[in-house]
């Protein structure tokens, strides 16, 4: 059995967000991504094949869904975004680590 904790273990100076599996199997993905005033790249959007559930254990972001309203999720914030449900990052606090933890199922 190996320890970890979701709040170490993070490099102040990400030049882009920081993607890190926790847990993966053919089912399930969990994992968590760090932001410092990161989005999403401008080119596209994310349109994933499973479900993905969110929730943001520190810091703020807003995101963005194709031909729906923006949605801001501050500490403690979870949402459930079903496949196929384009979205993206627009806003994480600038200068400040966002953490989130996302299960992909």
């Amino acid at each position: 059995m190996k320890k970890a904790n979701i709040f170490t273990s993070i490099t102040e100076n990400l030049e882009k967000e920081l993607f890190e599996e926790i847990l993966t199997n053919a089912k399930l993905k969990i994992e968590r991504i760090v932001s410092y005033g990161h989005t999403s790249p401008e080119a596209g959007w994310y349109n994933q094949e499973s479900d993905e559930w969110v929730i943001l254990l520190e810091g703020e972001a807003v995101l963005s869904f194709e031909n729906e309203a923006d949605v801001r999720l501050e500490k403690g914030d979870y949402i459930n975004i079903p496949a196929h449900t384009k979205h993206r990052v627009s806003w994480t606090l600038p200068k400040a680590k966002t953490i989130w933890l996302a299960v992909h199922y």
